[in-house]
């Protein structure tokens, strides 16, 4: 497609792999006594203010172009749902586990990428998908009798963001990334706030204790620059090509869960990780090595491998 730059879209969805497990981390720690609803709109918030600043100070407007404001409401539902369906999880499953079984999301953005947008799916990159996805199944080591339903909410974490990255591609050519995002943020403010003051349950609007408030303050800030880099990297590669990226969100959350919470798989899903990092490696060694502009051919000779023209 006219435009991509697929390797700048693959270091900047790698930095998202990098902040957004570690933004999980800290919301599974402040989870314990805090509310659902709190962590959320603390999230929204914080990306609100941030990059509403941001846009006005460059000249944006903080309403989606017409055409597309349909769009970027669901994208804001998904976002909303997708979060909130993770932190609910982190609450009763360790990260790495959380995560593993949120990574049917690429495999499910492929192929939707392939069905509903017609992005181009070759063999290099399907198959990289489908090693990635089966590392993670090896990561996941499912337990439903250990976990009960909870196992469930990371699945629905990943049909949320599947949709909310094909969505982010559609719309990425016409609304940039630091617009998006703000809007993104003042929308989900607006609705989670409405939540926040009609749910009775304290269990989702308990308040935050004086000396969380820093963290909560920083995971709102980590979120923000990491779903932007995500948002910016759909506008410079194809969801094809970032979806076996984002399996190396494993690697680096089963290291942040071990840091914070002492959790650390064991040699099946060890084995997994490293499935799913060399699948991952793989297709940045290969967009790389296909983002190379052709040297050009000297003049009088067909190409490498035939001869001179007469």
């Amino acid at each position: 497609m006219t435009g991509d730059r697929p390797f700048a879209g693959i270091l900047l969805m790698l930095g998202f792999c990098v902040l957004a497990p570690l933004g999980d981390g800290m919301a599974k720690l402040l989870g314990t006594g805090t509310g659902l609803l709190i962590l959320m709109l603390s999230r929204f918030v914080t990306q609100a203010a941030f990059l509403g600043v941001a846009a006005l100070w460059q000249g944006e407007s903080l309403r989606a172009p017409r055409g597309t404001r349909g769009l970027v409401a669901l994208r804001t539902v998904l976002h909303i749902g997708g979060m909130g369906l993770m932190f609910a999880a982190l609450r009763v499953l360790p990260l790495a586990d959380a995560l593993a079984i949120a990574f049917v999301m690429p495999f499910i953005a492929l192929l939707l990428g392939w069905a509903l947008l017609g992005e181009a799916v070759g063999a290099h990159r399907l198959g990289a998908c489908a090693v990635g996805f089966v590392g993670t199944l090896l990561v996941i080591q499912p337990n439903f009798v250990a976990v009960g339903a909870a196992a469930l909410l990371p699945l629905g974490v990943a049909v949320c963001f599947a949709g909310f990255m094909l969505v982010t591609r559609h719309i990425s050519r016409r609304v940039g990334a630091l617009r998006m995002q703000a809007i993104s943020g003042w929308q989900a403010s607006v609705l989670v706030g409405l939540a926040v003051l009609l749910v009775p349950d304290r269990g989702l609007t308990a308040l935050p204790a004086s000396s969380d408030l820093a963290m909560l303050a920083v995971m709102g800030i980590m979120g923000t620059v990491a779903q932007l880099m995500m948002t910016a990297s759909l506008r410079l590669a194809p969801a094809a090509t970032l979806a076996p990226m984002q399996y190396l969100e494993i690697p680096f959350g089963t290291a942040i869960g071990w840091v914070m919470f002492r959790d650390l798989p064991n040699g099946l899903a060890a084995f997994g990780i490293v499935v799913t990092v060399a699948a991952g490696l793989y297709v940045i060694v290969r967009e790389r090595r296909l983002s190379r502009p052709l040297r050009p051919v000297a003049a009088g000779s067909a190409g490498p491998g035939l001869p001179p023209a007469a």
